[in-house]
């Protein structure tokens, strides 16, 4: 599968998604915007995908949000404007898993700095490991933009205090790897050199369970933040009543008895 703005691969069960354009921070344009989506539909469709890996190329960013250079430019908008004639949602709605309703699991390795529109990514992630070296921070305001869906996004993964504290300070502080790390926004912090290699050990050990029970305990938690707790548990109960008949529950036990692996049904969505 060739792409222009982003790399894509799929290993041992696992798919990374690379953002390609390290000459520009790895921002993302239109074109970014519509290849992650057919990315995100590959990672659905695809038996052999049970998670996914997002990170970005070279080591200073992973994502400095929208592109404003290439986006201003007129051929530029006139695309952006289609795109959301087409789909009745802008462009930068279809850069994550969540926002294309791909439920399979996501670890985001943070390799480098992640401002504005690049904390979609870190907000709609399940897993998330950063570099030693990242940061990050938000500069809408900065620009007399309003900072609201990834901070929006991200308050449902750190506390109130500090999404304001990057919104407010538009830019002019940044978050540190320690800093997101003592607050819950990302999972553990690496050397640069072993941030892949161990985003891919983790990927390893969650491809090694059952497709299904997988995407569908994923679909279940994050969904549950959208209706509160009494409405997320009542769903989540009717989604263990309608799993009991797939043929992953007998497989799992009987694993379980003959001391051998799984052999999981495969999971497409």
């Amino acid at each position: 599968m060739a792409f222009e703005t982003i790399l894509y691969g799929v290993e041992g069960g696992v798919a990374t998604i690379t953002l390609n354009r390290p000459q520009r921070h790895n921002a993302f344009n239109v074109r970014m915007a519509r290849e992650l989506r057919t990315a995100w539909d590959a990672v659905k469709a695809d038996p052999a995908v049970v998670c996914a890996i997002v990170t970005g190329a070279g080591e200073r960013a992973f994502c400095t949000g929208m592109d404003v250079a290439d986006v201003a430019d007129g051929s530029a908008r006139e695309e952006a404007a289609r795109m959301e004639r087409e789909e009745g949602r802008p462009f930068y709605a279809f850069l994550t898993a969540i926002q294309n309703a791909c439920w399979k699991p996501v670890i985001t390795a943070v390799n480098g700095m992640v401002c504005g529109g690049g904390l979609h990514f870190i907000a709609d992630s399940d897993l998330i490991l950063a570099a030693e070296s990242a940061s990050f921070f938000d500069t809408h305001v900065k620009v007399g933009l309003i900072a609201g869906l990834e901070p929006v996004g991200l308050a449902r993964r750190m506390p109130l205090e500090a999404v304001l504290r990057m919104a407010l300070l538009g830019g002019s502080e940044r978050m540190s790897a320690q800093q997101a790390l003592s607050l819950g926004l990302v999972g553990e912090l690496q050397p640069p050199q072993q941030l892949m290699p161990r985003a891919r050990e983790l990927a390893a050990k969650i491809a090694e369970h059952s497709p299904t029970a997988l995407a569908r305990s994923k679909q279940a938690i994050w969904e549950s933040l959208d209706v509160g707790l009494h409405d997320g548990l009542a769903r989540t109960w009717q989604r263990i009543r309608e799993h009991t008949a797939h043929p992953d529950l007998a497989e799992g036990s009987a694993a379980f008895v003959e001391k051998r692996k799984p052999r999981w049904a495969p999971y497409t969505e």
